[in-house]
């Protein structure tokens, strides 16, 4: 078997079909660069092209670029879709909603308020000095989607552009809103007076692949356009608004194709999670099955990390906001017992979580110490002797938001899904990108990654320690270092030589 078919059958699912050699996909991590990425393909937009986005949230008065109101160029995200929109780019956007919110006297539940707020300002957005008449550029363009389960979320963050026929994907965990505009050393942002930052990560997809992403929103559109009638309680606005007005387009037609794009080596595969139910209710007769999903839902995500983290033979890392279950879970689908295998098998688990929570979120604080969930599920029912494979760290003053998993410099997966069963079953709506290569893209991530949390600079001499996988290991736990390497190596400055970290943020959280 040739080494990029070994690959895809040791780490993809057999449920799902790979693109190979034929569609690339670029790495992209922390928001700064990502919203530059975002920017110069809407900005490169003509008549004729289109701009889909389809998110939790998006922030009308957001600059790309981080400036804020009143600074030298700046300009909000509204004014530029509604001007692409004005000129005649068909530009559509998905905000997400929830069932339970969307039929009560005044949603208030996750980002749904703000999200009618944002629909309803992107509707109504004119540019400074537009003298035309008629309806704005945006008034049928901005849908709310509350469809699927009615404890889960629509989670899918995906901006897809269509230059001609030429489609071009953004894919991962980042949403339009102004703190994503961060790297590192995340040291731009404050919460509740302290300092912090915020972390993440996606993939930019050209070739056959975009399809697939094309598909998966495509069919959120159309979902969302269908959605029985709802109304809603806005005080600004006199009456009882419908969520989505008439006049809306139906359809998104069928993706034009698109030609190979070169990627020597590497396979992908664009993954979903989708849950049975179209429309929840509590009254049962009401519910409603996808017309065109299965009625048990999709799970290609959980079904690839399975296979991936199931093939592991040196290491498993995750990036998570969570590492623990919360309502609206699935035990069926919890990935705690693939790790606790390979782990048992002697493959090193590695989880980075925040140290900061989201504002949105009530205390500020989060991974002080290995949770239940990984305690019981994964840690107590390995032998002694193997616990110390596992271990959890938390990233001072930041919001792990990466969604990521890395095995064996081989295998990765960056998208949508958080780590937890509400992801892998669907209950939240993902998109998550996979990727094997027999070069050097998933290494470069993982060194990338670990120098960013390591607060050292990638120098020439210091990144043929960090590709040393044997080496960068030793990260992590010390006895994880291999013999050859100096005592105190990724502890000291300067061993291995290179290593200069600004500031320690690397916490150790357990098991002992």
């Amino acid at each position: 078997m040739a080494p990029l078919d070994d690959l895809v059958t040791r780490y993809f699912s057999s449920a799902v079909t790979p693109h190979r050699e034929n569609s690339s996909v670029e790495l992209v991590v922390d928001g700064r660069l990502w919203m530059r990425r975002m920017l110069d393909l809407l900005t490169s937009l003509e008549p004729g092209d289109a701009a889909y986005i389809c998110g939790l949230q998006l922030e009308p008065d957001m600059d790309l670029t981080g400036k804020q109101a009143g600074e030298p160029g700046y300009q909000p995200l509204g004014d530029l879709l509604a001007g692409l929109a004005g000129n005649g780019v068909d530009v559509r956007v998905i905000l997400a909603g929830a069932v339970v919110s969307s039929s009560i006297v005044r949603p208030t539940i996750g980002p749904f308020h703000q999200n009618v707020s944002s629909a309803h300002r992107l509707r109504r957005w004119r540019l400074d000095g537009d003298k035309r008449t008629g309806p704005p550029p945006l008034a049928d363009r901005v849908l709310l989607d509350w469809s699927g389960s009615g404890v889960g979320s629509n989670h899918q963050k995906i901006t897809l552009v269509r230059r001609g026929t030429e489609l071009i994907a953004g894919v991962g965990g980042i949403d339009y809103a102004a703190s994503r505009v961060d790297e590192t050393p995340h040291r731009r942002l404050a919460v509740r007076g302290g300092r912090w930052g915020w972390h993440d990560a996606g993939t930019i997809i050209r070739g056959p692949a975009t399809t697939d992403v094309w598909r998966a929103l495509r069919m959120r559109w159309i979902g969302a356009v269908n959605l029985p009638r709802r109304r809603y309680f806005w005080p600004a606005v006199k009456g009882l608004p419908v969520l989505n007005p008439p006049g809306i387009p139906l359809q998104i037609g069928s993706p034009p194709p698109q030609p190979a794009r070169p990627a020597p080596g590497s396979a992908c595969q664009v993954l979903r999670s989708v849950g049975p139910w179209y429309i929840d209710s509590l009254l049962p007769w009401e519910r409603r099955h996808y017309s065109d999903v299965s009625p048990d839902g999709v799970h290609e995500v959980y079904l690839t990390l399975v296979q991936a983290i199931g093939a592991a033979r040196r290491y498993v890392y995750i990036e998570d906001q969570y590492f623990r279950e919360y309502p609206g879970g699935d035990h069926r689908f919890e990935l705690y017992p693939y790790l606790r295998a390979a782990a048992a098998r002697g493959v090193k688990v590695i989880l980075v979580g925040s140290g900061t929570r989201d504002p949105a979120e009530s205390a500020p604080l989060i991974n002080g110490a290995v949770n239940a969930d990984l305690q019981r599920k994964v840690i107590d029912p390995l032998p002694q002797q193997l616990r110390r494979n596992v271990g959890l760290w938390r990233v001072e003053h930041l919001t792990v938001h990466a969604k990521i998993v890395i095995v064996d410099d081989r295998f990765a997966a960056v998208g949508s899904a958080n780590f937890f069963s509400r992801s892998m079953a669907g209950v939240d709506t993902e998109l998550t990108t996979a990727v094997v290569t027999t070069g050097n893209d998933v290494r470069d991530l993982r060194v990338r990654l670990w120098a960013e949390h390591l607060r050292t600079p990638i120098t020439d001499e210091l990144r043929p320690h960090l590709e040393d996988l044997d080496l960068a290991m030793g990260i992590f736990r010390p006895e994880w270092l291999p013999p050859r390497a100096p005592a105190g190596s990724w502890r000291t400055p300067d061993l291995p030589a290179g290593f200069d970290p600004l500031e320690s943020v690397l916490t150790f959280v357990g098991p002992p």
